[in-house]
């Protein structure tokens, strides 16, 4: 279950982002907003939760 604070990879193999792993900030109403960090730049992104899976 992808919850606030969950760690996820992005699978849409169709999105700039796939395969990053990332932190969700919010999840609503089917959408998740995950945080990316890396390097010099932060970055906030939202996909549908079934463009996401969870991450260990």
């Amino acid at each position: 279950m992808i919850l606030p604070g969950s760690t996820v990879r992005v699978t849409n193999p169709d999105d700039t982002f796939y395969r990053f792993k990332g932190l969700v900030q919010r999840v609503t109403d089917g959408r998740a907003a995950v945080l990316f960090e890396g390097g010099n730049w932060d970055k906030i992104i939202t996909f549908n939760l079934s463009e996401l899976e969870e991450s260990k």
